[in-house]
């Protein structure tokens, strides 16, 4: 039965959904989740991070931009907006489908992880950027963390988030890949 739905154009795109979807319920997920070992200074992997690099890797610019932006408002209204998550998802997966139409990177198992350690670290980065600017022309004195201080978090945030990421990036890229590469869609969702 499923090699029939498989063969119908509708059948085969209603599949790919179901597919994208589902991993990225399963990310949402698994994103509040501490499961033993799998944080690191109180940081977890970046799930959706991971899921935003598997898709732009092998997609247009526009491709990754919109995920970065369902998957940042999906994560923003999961916790809090302030600082928001659109806005470095979005660029990450700008950034991913630019670096993979240069060809800088072939896409393997180590390349992957090391992109997702670079844009973990540019995540981070523009959420630590946006900390920083909540304090700026606030009238409450001290109800914000100084400038310093967050940078000081950052580093350890940035580092750790990046490490757990990158080295879970496989656990999200390989089989949605290799489902990309099964189904061979020409305008994949």
């Amino acid at each position: 039965m499923l090699d029939s739905f498989q063969e119908s154009p509708y059948g085969q795109l209603l599949l790919n959904w179901a597919v994208v979807i589902g991993s990225v319920l399963l990310c949402l997920l698994v994103l509040p989740t501490r499961f033993p070992g799998m944080e690191l200074l109180g940081v977890g992997p970046n799930w959706l991070l991971i899921w935003v690099v598997a898709w732009s890797v092998n997609r247009t610019v526009f491709q990754g931009a919109i995920a970065g932006l369902a998957l940042g408002l999906i994560q923003d209204g999961m916790t809090s907006a302030h600082p928001t998550h659109v806005l470095s998802l979005v660029v990450a997966g700008v950034l991913t489908a630019r670096l993979q139409k240069q060809r800088y990177v072939k896409e393997d198992f180590i390349s992957i992880a090391l992109i997702v350690f670079g844009m973990a670290v540019v995540t981070e980065t523009i959420t630590a950027i946006q900390f920083s600017w909540q304090g700026i022309g606030s009238n409450t004195l001290g109800a914000y963390p100084t400038l310093g201080e967050i940078w000081v978090y950052h580093q350890r945030i940035a580092l750790s988030s990046a490490i757990l990421s990158s080295l879970w990036a496989p656990v999200v890229y390989y089989p949605l890949n290799r489902w990309w590469e099964r189904i061979k869609l020409p305008d994949s969702a």
